[in-house]
């Protein structure tokens, strides 16, 4: 199985895809989606469509029975090309793209996904089904979650827009309730220091789930004032964990729901990840340009230049330069294992990119000169 996150030029290459095919629309339910998820078998898809292609014959409409069994055969002869199922499975989209009334015209797309297909579907409709596409699209590195009180702990992972509970922690402090005789201070200094016993088990829990996670980008903590900030404070917390600590949150609840109010709390803060990393790509980009101005060039035909001569670390390409331009670059830069990022337009720091560098600028790893 390959890496399940994608980079910038797979992100955008899926972008393009979804966009093109939700553009199309049938007159009849004469566009045909096949998905086969990873690990599924080519042959008996196969098998299945042209049972299907059988079945369609009975389609009452002449127009709408022509393009389904044309759109099924033209799977068939696409899916003969395939040995076995692709590492991360096949999304195929065909069907009249036609706009005519009664004209056909049979395209097909046959797309190998950068992270693994989950679902297995045949579908014939006026449009085709990219909701499992579009979910590949959401945020690919994972978020560790925690809400807690004095008396419950619960561990989680946000993963793309999925929660899951990872570990369930109780402490066993009481509530509030009489001492039953013992004096108020020793009840509170035999609650205090089972919290303390508590708030050290949730940090080594923290750290045995977290701790070692490439690609965990954040963690993101909830729970009633002042729980957290306790937890917090008192050092308990490993420095790498609480230095990857985004987002603290009032959440009154410490269960699973707890981590659901979570993330919904912190949708701001995650979002600000993204445009975090891309202000810091182009910030380096704009330092090194400063200060060492024999690292970093800009310009199409100076980085041309570059990645003809392989000196191109990192490639920076502004969304919005034309579609064979970038794809020109990103040739270039794969055949030297130069990484490549896409710099969106929505932002101040990539639009002041765009209109110094005319949409394209690099990193290098040696000097041209």
């Amino acid at each position: 199985m390959v890496d399940p996150l994608m980079n910038q030029k797979q992100k955008q290459e899926l972008e393009e895809l979804i966009n093109l095919l939700q553009s199309i629309k049938g007159s009849h339910t004469e566009l045909v989606t096949v998905l086969i998820p990873a690990g599924a078998s080519i042959h008996n898809v196969s098998s299945q469509l042209a049972t299907e292609a059988g079945t369609a014959e009975n389609i009452k409409s002449k127009a709408t029975r022509t393009a389904v069994v044309s759109a099924l055969e033209t799977i068939i002869r696409k899916l003969k090309e395939f040995k076995q199922t692709p590492p991360n499975g096949l999304a195929i989209y065909c069907g009249n793209v036609s706009e005519k009334e009664g004209v056909q015209d049979i395209k097909i797309w046959a797309y190998e996904p950068p992270k693994p297909l989950r679902v297995r579907l045949y579908r014939c409709d006026k449009v085709f089904v990219l909701d499992p596409l579009k979910e590949m699209l959401e945020v690919s590195e994972v978020y560790g979650l925690l809400v807690m009180d004095r008396r419950e702990a619960t561990i989680g992972l946000l993963e793309g827009k999925q929660i899951k509970v990872l570990k369930t922690l109780t402490s066993g402090v009481p509530g509030k309730i009489k001492a039953g005789g013992q004096s108020s201070q020793r009840f509170e200094r035999i609650t205090e220091g089972l919290a303390k016993e508590f708030f050290r088990r949730v940090a080594e829990a923290m750290k045995e789930t977290f701790f070692d996670m490439p690609k965990l980008k954040g963690i993101l903590i909830g729970g009633p004032i002042p729980t957290k900030e306790e937890f917090l404070e008192q050092g308990e917390l490993v420095t790498k964990l609480k230095e990857k600590v985004i987002a603290v949150k009032d959440i009154g609840y410490t269960d699973e729901h707890g981590l659901k109010l979570l993330v919904e709390a912190s949708q701001e803060d995650l979002e600000q990840q993204e445009f975090i990393q891309e202000k810091e790509i182009i910030q380096k980009f704009f330092e090194m340009l400063g200060k060492y101005k024999n690292k970093a060039v800009y310009g199409l035909e100076k980085v041309r230049l570059a990645l003809e001569r392989g000196a191109v670390d990192t490639l920076l390409i502004s969304k919005d330069l034309p579609k064979e331009q970038q794809e020109e670059l990103e040739k270039s830069a794969e055949r030297i294992g130069s990484k490549v990022f896409i710099v969106s337009k929505d932002t101040q720091h990539g639009e002041q990119f765009a209109n110094l560098t005319k949409g394209v600028g690099a990193m290098l790893r040696f000097a041209l000169e």
